[in-house]
């Protein structure tokens, strides 16, 4: 594994770049997120996202997130959001909230773990978000940690437990941790907390209903 320093704030563009031709050749990057340190892959590889799941030792019905630099990538590739995802995403993102959106033909099924919809969000983070752009396209971002070992926000950590299974960390020093992202489901015309997180369940169904 090579450790390439970047800054959160401003990443440098051959740091992304160098980053980016990882990704584009099927390889896995480590990045900082706005909660912890996650897995970068190419979700449109069937390769690239079987070298996550073994990296990680992740049982395979396990759904793989994605993130995205805004809106606009993520709609040009998953197709448009509906009126009730696109009016969170408008309030939450950048943001530590993943809506579920149907998943299109071109995502590799393993991602999704058999399940018909995709988990995606726009981190608060300039890494991961100008990773997105540069590659030009979304990414996986589950965490950097092998399955049954807590995630972590220390780059440090992340080089010792992964070591060999991935090529390239990106270090921004430790990443904010905190809860990870509240996800939820939004299809015909019902909202489903999947899992609690930053984002209170109050707050997200208050924005919903001042549509």
């Amino acid at each position: 594994m090579r450790r390439v320093a970047i800054d959160a704030r401003q990443p440098d563009a051959a740091a992304l770049l160098d980053a980016a031709a990882v990704i584009q050749s099927g390889g896995i990057v480590a990045m900082p997120t706005d909660t912890l340190y996650g897995l970068a892959a190419d979700p449109f590889s069937i390769e690239a996202v079987e070298r996550v799941f073994a990296a990680k030792g992740r049982a395979a019905e396990r759904a793989l997130p994605l993130v995205g630099a805004d809106i606009a990538q993520i709609e040009d590739q998953l197709g448009p959001l509906s009126p009730g995802v696109r009016r969170l995403a408008s309030a939450y993102w950048p943001g530590p909230l993943t809506l579920l959106v149907p998943r299109p033909p071109s995502i590799a099924d393993r991602v999704t773990g058999g399940f018909e919809d995709v988990g995606v969000r726009v981190p608060a983070h300039a890494v991961p978000r100008e990773l997105c752009r540069t590659a030009g396209r979304l990414l996986t971002a589950t965490s950097a940690n092998p399955s049954g070992v807590p995630a972590t926000a220390d780059p440090g950590v992340v080089e010792q437990m992964l070591q060999n299974r991935v090529e390239l960390l990106l270090d921004a020093g430790p990443s904010p941790g905190g809860p990870p992202s509240t996800i939820v489901s939004v299809s015909g015309g019902s909202v489903r907390l999947v899992r609690p997180g930053a984002i209170p369940w109050d707050e997200v169904q208050a924005c919903l209903a001042r549509a």
